[in-house]
């Protein structure tokens, strides 16, 4: 257990409490890995893509979620009806004094889910730190939030790492607190309308590739490479990746002996369907090849927009990760990365022609990027697709807000020149019509026989226009 035994976590209301009889008695929505539904570590992937802030530091995790904050009370109260995490209800039995011996977070919006629970935004009351809290049901059939904070304690210290602040169990959860992250590449990804430029792909893939190499360096594999995993940082830090998602990772090799574990076949598929090595898909064992492999298909699927495997229709899902397989083996790597520099495919054919237990050669993926990058005249500024992006949306508010502005002072102007001439017609018009009637009296006197006829003509012409 990470923290101290005697601490107790406490995740408390960002706003005021409601009444007992509002208690929520919905029924859970934790998520679950496939492999506990159908004997297979498959993930599927979310084709819909999940929506990006105009701000993207720091405030892009209050913009990202459409849910009010949580209120929770010390004592007997419940949440809105229309918030559905069944974990707070077991935080309403706690007694007003354990509550407030237990308090250090406040929990606030859901910012995400990882492998077996839920991400919420908290608040150390204390310091005013922002942190991410995930919340696991000890309830679960194959509880891993436990497993997953001891990776992360192995991993500690490891650049792009988050680092976790607490783990215990309060009530019936299991709770981690670990550092607060900024976006994903997938929301990236979809801020930048699903493209990213060779710049921003070999920027991304340098810091990628030393993560994976510093995961190995502890012996582990993650098996689960994909943009959703990876994760910007913020603030001073808003440039360096940083990996996540530890649920199901894998000791490769024996932390003293250095013993790989041995090859095996008719393996459970682990991960997520459209970023699996081939390996993976035909059963085999994996290891550190296949991280590699998978992070391959994650730079193509930057710089296409899309892989070739996609979209494929099945009845079932297994049906459905065969048609995925094959559409992966047939397809070959020059087919898959033409039009893009050769580089791409190399990547993909050297970590394809490892073998089970090779050591990768990450100084060689690193620098293969690197020069391409030297020869395409690219500058390490860590000017990122989402950064000019970013300023173009600004740039376009700062324009509109102009253009309002002046709109808005045209209309102004406009207004008080159509008040001023409406002001003038009205302080001529009095004048006009005693002009008329002295006119039409001189008339009358002039001429009284043909007078009454010529002053209604006079009228009806001039008197009040």
């Amino acid at each position: 257990m990470l923290g101290s035994g005697s601490e107790k976590l406490l995740l408390l209301p960002v706003t005021q409490s409601v009444k007992p009889s509002q208690r929520l008695s919905t029924p859970s929505h934790r998520r679950f890995s496939s492999r506990h539904t159908n004997s297979s570590h498959l993930r599927t992937h979310s084709t819909t893509p999940s929506p990006f802030p105009t701000h993207i530091y720091p405030t892009w995790i209050s913009a990202s979620v459409e849910s009010e904050h949580i209120p929770l009370a010390l004592s007997g109260a419940a949440c809105e009806p229309h918030l559905t995490d069944l974990f707070l209800s077991s935080l309403f039995s706690l007694s007003p004094r354990l509550s407030l011996l237990a308090i250090r977070y406040r929990i606030g919006k859901k910012i995400g889910s990882g492998s077996f629970g839920d991400i919420y935004l908290g608040i150390n009351i204390i310091s005013g730190e922002e942190v991410a809290i995930k919340l696991e049901s000890i309830k679960a059939k194959h509880p891993q939030l436990e497993y997953e904070a001891k990776v992360y304690k192995t991993l500690a210290g490891g650049v792009g790492v988050p680092f976790v602040r607490w783990y215990g169990q309060e009530c019936d959860y299991n709770a981690m607190v670990i550092d607060l992250l900024g976006p994903s590449l997938e929301d990236l990804f979809n801020f930048c309308n699903r493209k990213f430029s060779l710049k921003t792909v070999l920027l991304l893939a340098d810091q990628m590739i030393s993560r994976i190499e510093y995961i190995h360096s502890r012996n582990f594999i993650h098996r689960d490479i994909k943009p959703d995993n990876f994760l910007m940082g913020i603030g001073k830090r808003g440039n360096q990746v940083n990996v996540i998602d530890f649920g199901l990772a894998k000791k490769y090799r024996d932390p003293k002996t250095h013993l790989h574990i041995p090859y095996r076949e008719n393996k459970n598929l682990t991960g997520t369907a459209r970023y699996t090595s081939i390996n993976t898909h035909l059963g085999v064992e994996q290891s550190r090849r296949d991280d590699l492999e998978s992070l391959g298909y994650v730079l193509m699927y930057f710089l296409r927009g899309s892989l070739p495997w996609q979209g494929l229709k099945a009845a079932t899902k297994k049906q459905k990760y065969d048609r995925i397989m094959e559409k992966k083996m047939t397809t070959p790597t020059e087919l898959l990365c033409r039009g893009f520099p050769s580089e791409m495919a190399i990547y993909l054919n050297c970590c394809r022609s490892l073998r089970f237990d090779d050591k990768p050669d990450y100084s060689y993926l690193r620098k293969l990027f690197r020069d391409l990058f030297v020869r395409e005249g690219f500058q390490y500024d860590y000017v990122f697709d989402w950064s000019i992006q970013q300023r173009s949306v600004e740039e376009q508010r700062s324009e509109l807000s102009a253009l309002k502005s002046s709109a808005q002072l045209a209309q102004a102007a406009q207004a008080q020149a159509q008040a001023q001439a409406a002001q003038a017609q009205a302080s001529q018009l009095p004048r006009r019509k005693v002009v008329n009637q002295g006119e039409d009296e001189a008339m009358d006197k002039g001429g009284r026989a043909g007078g009454s006829g010529m002053r209604g003509t006079r009228q009806q012409e001039g008197g009040w226009y």
